[in-house]
Parts: C-alpha cells; structure tokens; sequence
C-alpha cells in the first residue's frame, strides 16, 4: 500500500502544480499534416494543431523530439483529455518580451502580414501589431505595396494589454540609423561606386530607389543604352536592383542613379568595330519629322 501511495503520488505531483494557464514544457512525440502531438507529462498527450507551429511566415518550425514551450488550457478537459496551446505559449512570451523591448527601446523584426486601415498589419512571435502609415518611414509611404510579405525592423512605442494593441515604428529605427550611419552612407554614395537597393515608385521620368535610409533617382536615360518609352517597361515596384552612383549632393542627400552604366558603352569603340564606307544591313526603328 505504502509502495503504491507514494507512485500514485508521484504521478499526481506534476498535475498538482500545474493550473491553467501556465507556460509548461512539452516533447513533441509525433507530428502530421493535422496535429502535432507532444507530451507534457500529464494525464495525457495532447494534439495541437500543425498551424500553431508554424512561424510568421507560414513555415512549419518543429521536429519530432523537439522540446517546446506550451500554455495549459485545460488538464481535464471533461473528456480525458490534455488541452494545450503553442500559440498561447508563444503570444505570452512575445508580449512579455515586447513590453520589455518599449522600455530597453530595442530594435526588433516583424513580417508584414498585409494592410490595415490606416497602416500595415506585422506579425511578431504570434502577436499582431500595428505599424501607422506615418511611421513607416522617415519619409511620406503613399504605396505600401513594396512593404507586402516583407519583414522590417522596428520599435515598440505603445503596449495595451486591455485593449489587446501594440503600436510599432519603422521610422524610429530609420531615424537612429541615419543619424549613426550617416558617415557610412556619405562613403557608399561616392560617384562611382555600385549600390543596392529597392525600387519604391515609378513615374514617368524615371524611379526612386530606397537605398537604405537615402533616396536615389534613376532618370530614364539613365536606364538603358536602347531608347526607353517608361521606365515601367524595365522596372517593377519592390524589385531589388544594383546602380551605379552618378552624382550625390551630400547637402540635400540626392543621389542621381544609373543602370546603363553597369553595362560597356556600345558606342565605345564603334569606329573600330564599323569602319567608315562599311556597307552594312540595318533595320529601320524609328521615323521622325
């Protein structure tokens, strides 16, 4: 009797200590296109959605005999079964850490799960924040196209548990860098040097580029040796590109690009390459007045 007691108590113990809502860890044991199933030392083993698993980007991040965190919904769910919860463990860890993050003014990283009103919706650890249209950049964001599906980094400026709202800032990150980093851009923008950077709108006479905290504008005869009607035609919204830097104003931080520069010259040498009284085929492309 006294052998059986003190494993039956044993086997209580964990269960004693344990109440709902607690952050436990769990083994996972077995894993499916359904559930993952772990096993946190209770009464049972508990099945947890394959979707709870997977990170802010739709990636399934767990592998059998992986221990994890999770948070007790119920130990007795009324039909003897375990109830266990790995988005709740995680958005519990990730609101503690970013109330922590408001108050240390670290700088964190998101995915920008689509737009919301007034802003951009971005996922962190499970937690939905909000990042306002103003502090997107340090400049006005009129397309947040370029911002889809992206992660960015970040500053947590107001936490809400009430209200279940986090506010973040892109621009509060873009504003620290700048000033830090300004000796740093002012070496990158030297005339001559190659630069990378992201396409961020289109107009008539060329495309901005986000280059990092600095704008640069590629002027449509800067684009291609070959006669350009748009710059639409070689050019998208978010696409990433490599320029190369024609002149900076270090004054104004106005960056003038060209892409035609990455290429040789096709007139450099020409009298070479077609010697005057060549006779040659050719193909009319253009009629003027």
């Amino acid at each position: 009797m006294e052998s059986f007691a003190s494993l039956f108590e044993q086997q209580l113990s964990p269960l004693l200590n344990v109440r709902e809502g607690d952050v436990i860890d769990a083994t996972v044991v077995a894993l499916d296109n359904k559930y993952v199933t772990v096993d946190a030392g209770l009464k049972s083993e508990a099945s947890i959605a394959v979707s709870e698993f997977k990170d802010d980007a739709g990636v399934l991040a767990v592998n059998v005999g992986d221990v994890v965190k999770v948070a007790v919904k119920a130990i007795e769910d009324g039909y003897g079964e375990t109830r266990l919860s790995r988005s709740d463990a995680l958005r519990i860890a990730a609101w503690e850490e970013l109330e922590g993050s408001l108050e240390r003014e670290d700088v964190l990283t998101g995915f920008v799960y689509g737009r919301v009103k007034g802003g951009l919706g971005v996922m962190y650890k499970n937690v939905r924040l909000f990042l306002p249209g103003s502090l997107i950049d340090v400049r006005a964001v009129r397309d947040f196209a370029p911002f889809d599906n992206k992660t960015v980094d970040f500053k947590v400026i107001k936490v809400d548990r009430r209200r279940n709202n986090i506010v973040i800032s892109r621009k509060a990150v873009l504003t620290e860098r700048n000033g830090e980093d300004n000796k740093v851009i002012i070496e990158r923008m030297q005339e001559g040097n190659v630069v990378s950077g992201v396409v961020k709108n289109i107009t008539d006479y060329g495309a901005f580029v986000d280059l990092g905290g600095i704008d640069g504008l590629l002027y449509i005869t800067d684009l291609s040796w070959k006669r350009v009607k748009h710059p639409s035609e070689l050019l998208t919204v978010g696409q990433e590109i490599e320029a190369k830097v024609l002149r900076f104003d270090q004054e104004k931080h106005r960056v003038s690009l060209g892409l035609k520069q990455m290429l040789d010259d096709p007139w450099s040498g020409i009298a070479e390459r077609f010697p005057q009284g060549t006779r040659l085929h050719g193909k009319v492309s253009n009629l003027t007045d």
